[in-house]
Formats: C-alpha cells, sequence, structure tokens
C-alpha cells in the first residue's frame, strides 16, 4: 500500500482531481487523526510533495481556526509550469529576458498588454533608489512569484 507519506500524497491529490474550484481547504489535525499520524507528518508531505516547484501552492494557518489551503498552478500540461520556472528563469534572469517572458505572457493572453507594462515597469529597477548588486537575482524571484501567482487555479 506504499508509505505513509505516498498514502497521504494520493489521497491529497484525489481530493484536488474532484474539486472545480483549483484549491481544497483542510483542518491539519484532522488530516492526521484521518491517517493516525502526527501533524509533523502532514507538514513532510507538504512541504516534500507539494511545492511550487511541483505545482501547488499551500498556505497555512496555525492555531484554533487554522487551516491548510492546497492550490493547484495551472498553465496547461502537467510539468509546464516546473519547465517554465528552471529553465526561462533559473536563479537570475536578466531585464531583457524578463521583458521577453512577459510578451510571450501577452502573446498566450496569460496576461493583459496594462498588466504587461504594469510587470515590465516593477521588473526594470530604474526607479529603484540606490545601488543593488543582484537586481537579475531579485528579477527571477520576482518573476518566478508572478508567475506563481498567474497560474493559480484558484484566482480565475
Amino acid at each position: 500500500m506504499g508509505n505513509l507519506a505516498d498514502r497521504i500524497e494520493k489521497y491529497l491529490k484525489q481530493i484536488l482531481e474532484q474539486t472545480s474550484e483549483g484549491f481544497i481547504i483542510l483542518q491539519r489535525s484532522e488530516l492526521a487523526g484521518e491517517f493516525s499520524c502526527v501533524p509533523s507528518q502532514i507538514n513532510y508531505v507538504l512541504h516534500t510533495r507539494f511545492t511550487v516547484e511541483r505545482g501547488y501552492l499551500v498556505e497555512s494557518r496555525r492555531g484554533g481556526g487554522g487551516y491548510l489551503r492546497i492550490i493547484r498552478l495551472g498553465m496547461g500540461i502537467e510539468g509546464q509550469y516546473q519547465q517554465v520556472m528552471r529553465q526561462l528563469i533559473g536563479d537570475q534572469i536578466s531585464r531583457e529576458r524578463t521583458n521577453g517572458l512577459v510578451d510571450r505572457l501577452v502573446e498566450e493572453e496569460l496576461v493583459t498588454i496594462r498588466e504587461a507594462a504594469m510587470i515590465k515597469c516593477v521588473l526594470s529597477g530604474n526607479d529603484l533608489g540606490g545601488e543593488f548588486k543582484d537586481w537579475d537575482v531579485l528579477r527571477a524571484r520576482l518573476m518566478k512569484t508572478i508567475l506563481t501567482t498567474l497560474s493559480r487555479d484558484d484566482l480565475l
């Protein structure tokens, strides 16, 4: 039947497949109770199997009214999102490559011309005061955040 982490992952993915909203909301303690495990085992599965690179975004709030929200990230066929993140952006990206990627988002009708202009403006770095040495690294991180937000199925 596989190990506990595999079973938890399979269970969560089945629930995600059945929902039309693109996300699920769960209680960590209830999920741990269902699998007769400690909540830290749930955390392990979420941190290792439901990552942005794998096409998921996990939001968590601890405490009495706490919850887990697992959001399936879109962008077409499975693996395409991860491929875009790794191949096109990497750890750093130039202004020119960023502008090209944003233009492609317009062509694919994932963003409007106005949204593209805002993204380009923010990522250009022209209006940032002072000297910043790792702008290409920051630009890559920001672009990944933008793509993550654009690919959220729950924001359609």
